[in-house]
């Protein structure tokens, strides 16, 4: 079997596991059940659910349904429709629960949901809004890299082989014509996948000279002693880019589209709150982290962390697209057909009553 196909077989597998993953986020745990419901009296349920599953990941990248939760936002939304929870590590696992029905709506990273949708040949998931851009950075040693060019010889961590840092990585190192074996992240660059749990470890010990990793695992490794040395959003037009989006099951979408416009509706008036109230919506994230992790972000790290992440109800569509294209360019996917994996009608429903313009799908919405 050729190298190239080998791969690709080796990341499908990932996948049911991540390919580009979002950044956002942590790695390779099971989802933790949080059901906490406040309803209103009087209040009544929506679509006649006696609930809907909500899935997140304990991670500053998803501070829309951290805040939201903590706040009480889904569940004022959705009235007697009783809001539960569900906290992952991984985007394969929230992809899972997706498929299983045991999770309907779920804040997520771009590459599982690029490798959830291309795998199920476009029939289990559709991305129905945008939530974070941004929050990822190359963090370095600044006794042993002083500038750009010294990466090259270095050892410096991604979180995960094919992951959404892995591949922007990559993509930055063939940018500056530096080679590097996408599998075995050996080359001009020794690439280490390294999960962010153990990666400030790592840097402390010495055996890394830098990562580019997301928040907050970035600002943890600057209150070890790290530079910042490349925001990676100064690459992207704009300086956005898609770090956590909004998706949905299909199923679920069409038998229980007023449950999901509720909760787009949530999401929608937790990030204009969060962006009125920034500090107090820090504190509430913060919160229901220690709630989720059982460990509070201490304010060096979650003060830089909060900084660097833009809220934005757009899912920057073409961004999503760029980065699967990064990822073909890498031989880490090939070609997905991406086409209708967004859906944006009831978030464009939800902008407009608002009196908001409309967001783009990048031609890759449904027909």
């Amino acid at each position: 079997m050729p190298a190239t196909s080998a791969l690709r077989r080796t990341l499908a597998v990932i996948a049911a596991l991540p390919l580009l993953t979002l950044a956002a986020c942590g790695y390779g745990s099971q989802a933790k059940d949080d059901d906490t419901a406040k309803i209103a009296a009087g209040a009544e349920k929506i679509d006649g659910l006696d609930s809907v599953r909500i899935g997140y990941f304990g991670n500053i990248t998803h501070a829309t349904p951290l805040v939201a939760n903590q706040k009480g936002f889904f569940q004022k939304a959705l009235g007697a429709t009783e809001a539960k929870y569900a906290v992952f590590n991984a985007g394969p696992s929230e992809i899972e629960a997706l498929n299983s029905g045991s999770v309907d709506i779920g804040w997520i990273g771009p590459s599982p949901a690029v490798n959830g949708y291309a795998k199920s040949n476009g029939k289990n998931l559709r991305i129905i809004g945008g939530s974070a851009s941004g929050g990822v950075k190359l963090v370095v040693n600044p006794d042993r890299i002083k500038s750009l060019k010294d990466v090259k010889g270095k050892r410096i961590a991604t979180p995960q082989l094919g992951n959404t840092q892995d591949v922007a990585f990559l993509n930055w190192i063939a940018e500056q014509g530096w080679k590097v074996d996408a599998q075995s992240g050996k080359g001009d660059v020794t690439v280490v996948r390294s999960d962010n749990k153990v990666t400030p470890d790592a840097y402390r010990s010495g055996s890394l000279d830098g990562a580019w990793v997301p928040e907050p695992t970035a600002s943890k490794l600057v209150a070890e002693g790290g530079k910042v040395l490349l925001d990676e959003s100064t690459l992207w037009p704009d300086e956005k880019f898609v770090i956590t989006n909004i998706i949905v099951s299909q199923k679920f979408l069409e038998e229980h589209p007023k449950a999901v416009e509720a909760v787009l509706k949530a999401s929608v008036d937790t990030n204009e709150w969060i962006t009125a109230n920034p500090d107090e919506a820090k504190t509430a994230a913060n919160a229901q982290l220690e709630k989720d992790s059982g460990k509070a972000l201490p304010a060096d790290v979650l003060d830089p962390a909060w900084e660097s992440i833009r809220l934005t109800d757009d899912p920057l569509a073409a961004t999503l697209d760029a980065q699967a294209e990064h990822a073909v360019k890498a031989g880490l996917l090939d070609q997905p057909d991406l086409n209708g994996i967004y859906d944006l009608t009831l978030l464009n429903k939800v902008l407009k009553a608002k009196g908001k313009p409309a967001v783009d799908d990048a031609g890759l919405g449904v027909e």
